[in-house]
């Protein structure tokens, strides 16, 4: 490690680390960047027992203790930004910026609308795994691929897109994280400034539902809008999020 900050970057559900690697190019420079597929995710390390948010954090904060680091900036999407407020809550955060973080719904809750699309999906690409990949080298199949997490999916390459299928198809834990029925507790005293940058397009979680509860369990944050990008914004928009990140960072460090 170098004297840089450390920021750690944590993707969504079914995703993987290549999740953000249009945003590492242009973080590289400012800070050492710790970038890790999650537990139970293709690429990740394998969950011994069951898989759940707590068993998927657990193994974050691992990562964490082998690096000898305390604390340190955390960014994540979705489950990641839903990590990164537990891992704020467990004290291993020095600022947290969460886009459209999961877990706002009631414990012990079944799966809702949003959760059930994504399962949903799920189902669709293990049906279709031999079948979608070759439809990605087209810009349409792409956005169409996409549609529900990307405002722009042609914006990916044929390779990221192929990538991203393969993830969601090879993520052992997707059922049982989807089902989960834990959920993000109330943080009603913030550990470190967090940041809740909602994606003005999320198909998956929408504002209009989500924002409202994500200020009930985190009064404390700062929330903002990111215009026209969906639930996954790092493909929409890579530039705003790394944008969004420092912005967050500065703000607890200025």
């Amino acid at each position: 490690m170098t004297d840089r900050p450390a920021l750690m970057l944590l993707h969504g559900v079914t995703m993987s680390a290549a999740a953000w690697d249009d945003v590492v190019p242009l973080l590289a420079e400012r800070f050492d960047l710790i970038v890790p597929t999650a537990a139970g995710h293709r690429g990740g390390p394998t969950l011994a027992a069951g898989a759940t948010i707590a068993a998927v954090t657990d193994t974050a904060e691992r990562e964490l203790d082998e690096r000898g680091l305390d604390a340190v900036h955390i960014a994540g999407n979705s489950m990641g930004g839903w990590m990164a407020v537990e891992l704020a809550r467990r004290g291993r955060a020095r600022s947290v910026c969460a886009f459209s973080p999961a877990g706002l719904w009631e414990k012990n809750e079944k799966p809702g609308a949003s959760r059930a699309t994504l399962i949903r999906t799920k189902k669709l690409a293990d049906a279709t795994r031999h079948l979608a990949p070759p439809l990605m080298k087209f810009g349409s199949g792409r956005r169409i691929a996409m549609r529900d997490i990307a405002v722009h999916g042609d914006r990916m390459t044929r390779q990221q897109a192929v990538r991203s299928f393969q993830d969601l198809v090879g993520c052992e834990a997707a059922y049982e994280l989807l089902d989960t029925r834990e959920n993000m507790e109330p943080l009603l005293e913030l550990p470190c400034p967090v940041t809740v940058a909602w994606a003005a397009h999320d198909r998956i979680f929408p504002p209009a539902e989500f924002v409202p509860v994500a200020r009930q369990r985190l009064p404390g944050a700062r929330f903002v809008a990111l215009p026209g990008v969906g639930h996954v914004p790092m493909i929409d928009d890579p530039e705003l999020c790394a944008r969004t990140i420092v912005e967050t960072i500065e703000d607890g460090t200025g």
